[in-house]
């Protein structure tokens, strides 16, 4: 039996009833917890030993969400696609008398008896450990009131389970999509209980509720902090203990030189330099990068100097056919004054040269006017006409982290736990946050087209050059090169633009740290991924991936199941051992490619794509931001379907191949002159929008 064959739940969450209690896959985006019971909870099912669970549990829901508890889903909404335990009736072998017929009955009963208590135990990954088990915990779901159940904490995840319930209530969460755990508690009704709100990075509140009184289940909340937040209490990620074996190394999905050279470099306007093999250049770029032959290593220091956090130009993408490039740096640090560097001037207009099709060079400044205003007076700035006499400068006028942020948590309120249909739309304008989705395409696409259509090489920037530009010069080349629309291409893509390039993942995701008020905390990767998102929409068949595999990179990117998205910069990587101490989330992927596969793709090799940046062609993600929602999942298991039309087209595939091979041997067999018939290549249809 495969090893990864139980798993029913999402890296963020989510409930399922799974198969045997075996180790799992690494979790996947599944349906939420509310989807594996089709009843409201009983008073009898929710009572504990003690008699007095339920009321107390029923004041503190009272006291605390009663306003949020909706009405039980229907059972035609619930979804039909999941494998169930049955849980055994240990009262069907026994006797009317309440004994045992024979000692083999009652050896039986001991077997199943012990199938029980298996079944409330929690299928663990390789490596990981429990921590505490409390009984008799309440989860408050939104959806379906509160579930009596038995909790668990390891080192990787929260499992609640009600085995109670036929099939089993399972709620199963890693705990690194914790943001925060807050205590609430209702003394005012005299029963002293208490409980705690988990709020999610993966767009979900979680409420839990215990008898206050009762050591051990203060205990097991205890464990959940701790390990919720490893590195603020001297804890490693679980990324680092996780063990499971996969059939691919996903460390090996990128390898610098590997993709310079499919891009056709070096060349003679371009090298490879290793200046930055200690990190002493700059500290968050990566060892290699390329930069233009004629520039000198003393020449590139004094640039460095010169851009903030020394994040000099370097080459992202370069044309093919026109040898136009995008390259992406910092902002230069001209502060208030006008300050100059010739180093920097004559390594522009260098870039600029390198292209012969062009006698100018476009640079896209991310940010808005006015904050680059601003920052100048801090002494960082923007490229002036009198310094760069032969660039344009454009602002694309994108807010700052702190703007993505306070848009996400308004996402958050209109979407869970209740939806209010008669606001929907005008919600998600209150919230701005396809308005900056529809920023960031047209900032893209305006790159894309100066490369691809004016054959003019650009520069790219924010502020330190790690957030916006990443975005930008990602999503630019993603619709210029058929490459990275592939499953593997878009893998390279991440490694080479977000994580060797030094996005501040642990800044901005703020992996096992309990300050979830920091500052620095913003969706930047989020945006982007929902960015390609709109792309596959406008587009189905150019992607050779699907859904489930950019909701899969995103629940991990929170999980610390993987070290791909730990820290934040490559130098951090290779002090903290990641490639040899943790595993790599291209390899669990990589391993199950079908699962991930879109079965209508077709590779339009070298064809650019244009989406089309305006609201009325964009929507909210709902299969990502609302998935907890019982009433808003599809009833049809999709990702099924597409595993079936995958098999489909490869038998048609199979078919068509064999049909040719029978053509070119007729044809052959049917001339002595002719030779085998000359192949065929239509030319690709545009993905209609």
């Amino acid at each position: 039996m495969d090893k990864l064959a139980g798993l029913e739940s999402a890296a963020g969450g989510g409930g399922g009833a799974p198969g045997a209690p075996v180790a799992r896959k690494p979790p996947r985006p599944s349906a939420p917890p509310s989807l594996t019971t089709s009843r409201q909870p009983s008073v009898e099912t929710l009572d504990s030993p003690t008699g007095s669970h339920v009321e107390w549990c029923k004041q503190l829901i009272a006291a605390t969400i009663s306003s949020q508890i909706s009405a039980t889903v229907p059972a035609e909404n619930v979804s039909r696609d999941y494998r169930v335990y049955k849980r055994p009736d240990i009262r069907e072998i026994q006797d009317e008398h309440n004994g045992y017929n024979s000692e083999m009955e009652a050896e039986q009963a001991l077997r199943d008896g012990n199938k029980l208590a298996q079944m409330e135990e929690a299928p663990l990954f390789p490596g990981e450990s429990i921590k505490a088990i409390a009984k008799d915990v309440m989860y408050i779901c939104p959806f379906w009131g509160a579930v009596s159940g038995t909790l668990t904490v390891t080192d990787f995840k929260m499992y609640f389970k009600n085995v109670e319930k036929d099939p089993p209530f399972i709620l199963d969460v890693p705990l690194g999509v914790i943001s925060r755990v807050e205590k609430i508690g209702v003394q005012s009704h005299g029963n002293n209980s208490c409980g705690i709100e988990i709020v999610c990075k993966d767009m979900r509140n979680l409420r839990l509720a215990y008898k206050q009184e009762e050591q051990g289940k203060l205990e097991i909340f205890e464990n959940l902090i701790q390990h919720a937040f490893p590195l603020s209490n001297s804890l490693p990620l679980f990324a680092f203990t996780y063990k499971e074996k996969f059939s691919v190394n996903g460390w090996k999905v990128y390898d610098p030189s590997s993709e310079y050279k499919r891009q056709g470099l070096p060349n003679e306007s371009w090298k490879i330099t290793k200046i930055n093999s200690n990190y002493e250049l700059c500290d968050t770029y990566p060892a290699v990068f390329v930069v233009p032959t004629s520039v000198a290593d003393d020449d590139l220091t004094r640039v460095a100097a010169f851009r903030s956090k020394g994040r000099i130009p370097v080459l992202s993408w370069i044309h093919p056919e026109s040898q136009a490039t995008i390259t992406r740096c910092s902002q230069p640090l001209v502060g208030p004054n006008d300050k100059r560097c010739k180093e920097d001037e004559k390594y522009l207009q260098t870039i600029m040269d390198a292209n012969a099709q062009s006698h100018k060079l476009v640079i896209f400044d991310a940010r808005q006017s006015s904050v680059a205003d601003t920052n100048k007076a801090k002494g960082g700035g923007y490229e002036s006409e009198t310094a760069y006499p032969n660039a344009e400068l454009i602002f694309l006028e994108i807010h700052n982290i702190h703007v993505m942020r306070e848009s996400l948590r308004k996402v958050k309120e209109i979407v869970y736990p209740s939806i209010d249909e008669a606001r929907w739309l005008s919600n998600i304008d209150g919230t701005h946050w396809l308005e900056y989705i529809r920023m960031l395409l047209a900032g893209s696409v305006r790159i894309a087209d100066k490369v691809e259509s004016s054959k003019t090489s650009v520069v790219v920037h924010c502020s330190d050059g790690w957030d916006r530009t990443a975005q930008l010069t990602s999503l630019a080349m993603l619709m210029l090169d058929s490459y990275y629309r592939t499953i593997k291409g878009f893998e390279v893509l991440i490694e080479k633009e977000w994580i060797s390039f030094g996005h501040q993942f642990a800044m901005r995701v703020g992996h096992g740290d309990d300050n979830h008020a920091d500052a620095d905390r913003s969706p930047i990767f989020l945006q982007f991924i929902d960015c390609v998102w709109q792309m596959t929409n406008q587009f189905p068949a150019a992607f050779e991936f699907n859904e489930l595999f950019l909701v899969t990179i995103l629940d991990h990117l929170y999980s610390c199941l993987f070290g791909t998205f730990l820290f934040n910069c490559e130098q951090q990587r290779v002090k903290e051992e990641i490639h040899t101490k943790t595993i790599s989330l291209w390899s669990y992927i990589n391993s199950h490619v079908d699962e991930f596969t879109n079965p209508f793709y077709v590779n339009y090799e070298h064809h650019v794509l244009y989406p089309v940046a305006s609201l009325s062609h964009l929507d909210l993600w709902v299969n990502y931001y609302i998935r907890w929602n019982p009433r808003t999942r599809p009833q049809m298991p999709v990702h099924q379907n597409l595993k079936d039309l995958l098999s489909i087209r490869a038998e048609l595939q199979k078919k068509l191949e064999e049909l040719q091979r029978e053509a070119a041997t007729r044809s052959v067999s049917s001339s002595s002159d002719r030779g085998s018939s000359p192949s065929h290549s239509a030319t690709p249809v545009h993905t209609a929008v």
